[in-house]
């Protein structure tokens, strides 16, 4: 018998020795793990503590709570949900889109129905999250939610407009704002003053430019304001209210809830819906912030996993869940996760859980040792930066967006019910518009027949269903038999009826001698028989050389007759006014042209034909200079996800910026910068290489002497980067995560940082970049990985960081 089996004993003084034997020839034991806090986590705690401060404190007293609450609240949302949640970078505590209905809450049922209130919301998202419908709640409407935010931003500002100038807030937006005038008439100096400040800090701190402004920025705007605004009043004396945090012996815990069962009901529901959705989403746009993070990339990828993955959501919600249970019990605020907070966190480099706990556990510890500083706070200081978090949560980006998609009337509905009703009567109103938009959308079906040179159209703009049926039938009927028809269906659905009564016309009036076209926005709606290919259906930027849908017959069997044939119609030619010349030209490459641009006529023109009109009217205002190479493979609008409008493009072979006003220079880029900068007054100007650039080759491969040809000329701009990459004194540009492949692939890189350079030299943007009026990217995008990658700097070597497809945070809180 082997010496290494293990004998079993029943001394349990023997159990843990026992368990330490391991067999033979194996590895030995690893040793026990010990608990330790990254760096990173300590300095993204201590820069989201110095947020959550001021904001707990402040949004106490937007609600009317005490003061104490708050900062319970902030504390437990930071070490229990931060703890049990499934998103490890969210920062929980209270949050400005509960401030109405907690507010609203304590004024009915006072503020121990209120703690109880908020513990039954707690058992509430437990068991949502045990039902594990977390999903299901994001099928929201962004424009409901994001007008329920407004309209509790709207509610937060009015009220706090009269603690700013003085007064005290009334109970409703309605009440607060028949008061503004006398509020007005007694306005008090001191408390407009400490305001006053406190807002201009607030908007000057992140707009302080230069390299001072960058370290200055670290310290957050909002302590900065707080802490200003206390210094100067208490430096002048000011007599003014101040921060009043009554002893913890005294603090008002949970009682047995009291009033009537369905307002108890209703505003429970109302507590869980505003708590579990402002934190759902906040851990949807977290994990795109995290995102976009290298170092979390990296982690992730790298050997033992990474310590952030992807968010559970009904983990979150069963974090959030408990730790309303907590903050309720212990009189606390409600919870939810704070989009301020997470952003701040995740920007501070936060790379676990740690971060969010360490943050609760230093409020806790300011809540005990801080108090004598905190009572200095004067409360107008407070009422101004809770104000202007109400104010930025009417987000102009939200409100473009839902115009976009023409879903402003929901977002106003949803809006001006929570600012005159409330919360959960402004979100079922919300619900309610939302639906019969949808609906709405779905009956209203425009159907229109007229002539051109011979053809009948007929276009169905709209949903297509059963009650469409009648109109379509009879807009079908005006055309004659045997005449060529194109039918236009402008929609993404149709119903059976409708598929079944445009179908049997189609084989009725082919069987008559006509010829029929089905042509659609989306390859959905499109009815022809499978062999039929008149339509185009391949995907958005296929290559001509990739299209299967519209190739001319090639063999003697398939030769088109001008006869109806097994499809059940007749094929119609692209019409093109170089029909029978070069562009006409079946399989030449003018051929395809001819195609392209007849399918951008058809099935695209009538989208941006409307945005191209309004371009026509105000004339073009891009936002960015976009200078890359010529290369057939760099699609800059796919690339960037841009539309008409957007980039101002210049192309050259090797995405070259010749030196301005030397002999070398070139007068045609030049002028595109010179314009761009100073008429079109560009905000950022991007210098975008790739990889197995043809320019880059030739200039590796390049012998002094020989015939100088104009692409021999041209490339002389590029010999810096050669230079520069044949420089043993600096560093080389490289990509984040990886080493280049090849020379080329490095010198692809070493020649945008190069031409960024020649772009800091020309007088008109060196002047902007003087003024703080330009910024400058380097961009290096790989063709066979199609992927992009920004430039940025790290300890003083240039790394091309991989972008993601992350998004920024964009609802305040």
């Amino acid at each position: 018998m082997s010496a290494f089996v293990p004998t079993r004993t029943t001394d349990p003084s023997d159990s843990h020795d026992a368990r330490r034997i391991h067999p033979a020839h194996s590895p030995p034991p690893a040793p026990p793990r010990r608990f330790r806090i990254a760096s990173a986590d300590v300095s993204a705690s201590i820069a989201v503590f110095l947020i959550a401060l001021p904001l707990s404190l402040g949004i106490a007293l937007a609600t009317g709570a005490p003061l104490q609450a708050g900062l319970v609240a902030a504390a437990v949302g930071g070490i229990v949900a931060g703890r049990l949640g499934g998103c490890p970078l969210q920062v929980s505590g209270p949050a400005a889109g509960l401030t109405v209905v907690t507010a609203d809450l304590i004024h009915r049922y006072g503020w121990r129905t209120t703690c109880a209130i908020t513990v039954l919301a707690g058992v509430v998202q437990l068991g949502l999250g045990c039902l594990r419908v977390a999903r299901s709640a994001l099928a929201v409407s962004p424009a409901i939610v994001h007008g329920m935010l407004a309209g509790i931003g709207v509610t937060i500002a009015v009220a706090q407009l009269h603690i700013v100038l003085g007064g005290t807030p009334q109970s409703s937006v309605l009440d607060n704002l028949r008061g503004l005038p006398a509020q007005l008439a007694r306005i008090q100096p001191a408390s407009v003053s400490v305001s006053a400040l406190t807002l201009a800090l607030l908007f000057l701190w992140p707009r302080i430019p230069g390299r001072a402004g960058r370290l200055l920025r670290k310290v957050p705007a909002a302590l900065v304001a707080v802490a200003g605004a206390t210094t100067a009043a208490s430096l002048a004396g000011l007599a003014v209210p101040k921060v009043d945090l009554p002893s913890w012996s005294s603090h008002a815990l949970a009682g047995l809830p009291e009033g009537p069962v369905l307002g108890l009901v209703a505003a429970v529901l109302t507590t869980t819906l505003v708590c579990s959705v402002q934190s759902l989403l906040g851990a949807v746009a977290v994990d795109k912030l995290a995102a976009g993070r290298p170092d979390l990339i990296a982690a992730s990828s790298g050997a033992g996993g990474a310590r952030v993955g992807r968010s559970d959501l009904d983990r979150e919600l069963l974090g959030q869940g408990a730790a309303n249970i907590v903050s309720g019990s212990l009189g606390g605020l409600p919870v939810a996760g704070v989009a301020v907070r997470s952003s701040a966190n995740v920007h501070a480099g936060a790379v676990s859980r740690n971060s969010t706990m360490l943050h609760g556990v230093l409020v806790v510890i300011a809540t005990l040792l801080m108090v004598p500083l905190l009572e200095f706070i004067p409360l107008a200081a407070l009422a101004a930066l809770v104000m202007s978090v109400g104010i930025q949560m009417v987000s102009l980006h939200h409100i473009r967006t839902v115009t976009r998609h023409r879903e402003v009337l929901v977002y106003a509905v949803t809006t001006l019910g929570v600012v005159v009703f409330g919360v959960l009567e402004g979100v079922t109103l919300g619900i309610a518009v939302a639906v019969g938009v949808a609906l709405h959308r779905l009956t209203r079906t425009r159907i229109t027949h007229y002539e051109r040179e011979g053809v009948h159209h007929v276009h169905v703009r709209g949903q297509l269903t059963f009650l469409a049926v009648p109109r379509l039938s009879r807009a079908l009927h005006l055309v004659p038999h045997g005449a060529d028809a194109v039918v236009e269906l402008d929609g993404s659905f149709m119903d059976h009826a409708a598929y079944e009564s445009l179908h049997d016309w189609q084989k009725t009036h082919t069987a008559q001698g006509g010829s029929v076209e089905l042509t659609g926005r989306r390859p959905g709606t499109r009815i022809a028989e499978p062999s039929d290919s008149a339509d185009c259906r391949c995907r958005p930027w296929t290559a001509w050389r990739n299209h299967q849908c519209e190739r001319p017959p090639t063999g003697p069997d398939t030769a088109d007759t001008g006869a109806p044939g097994e499809t059940g119609g007749t094929t119609r030619p692209t019409r093109s006014s170089g029909a029978g010349g070069p562009l006409g030209a079946p399989g030449s490459s003018g051929h395809e042209l001819a195609r392209g641009i007849s399918a951008f006529q058809r099935n695209t023109a009538p989208i941006v034909r409307g945005e191209l009109a309004r371009l026509a009217r105000e004339g073009q205002q891009p936002d960015q200079l976009f200078l890359t190479c010529a290369d057939s493979r760099l699609v800059t609008s796919m690339i960037t996800s841009s539309g008409p409008g957007d980039l101002f493009v210049v192309r050259n072979v090797g995405n070259l910026v010749p030196l301005p006003g030397e002999e070398s220079g070139d007068d045609s880029v030049a002028a595109a910068i010179e314009y761009a900068v100073d008429v079109l007054k560009v905000r950022s100007i991007t210098v975008c290489g790739h990889s197995g650039c043809g320019a880059m080759q030739a200039l590796l491969n390049s012998e002094p002497g020989g015939a100088q040809t104009p692409l021999k000329r041209w490339l002389r701009h590029g010999l810096p980067s050669l230079e520069r990459m044949a420089d043993g004194s600096r560093p080389w540009a490289r990509l984040a995560g990886r080493a280049p492949t090849d020379a080329v692939e490095q010198l692809c890189l070493t020649n945008v940082v190069q031409q960024l350079e020649h772009l800091s030299a020309h007088d008109s943007v060196a002047r902007a970049l003087r003024e703080g009026e330009l910024e400058l990217h380097g961009m290096y995008f790989h063709v066979g990985e199609a992927q992009a990658y920004l430039l940025t700097e790290a300890s003083g070597a240039e790394v091309f960081d991989l972008v993601s497809d992350a998004e920024g945070l964009h609802s305040p809180a």
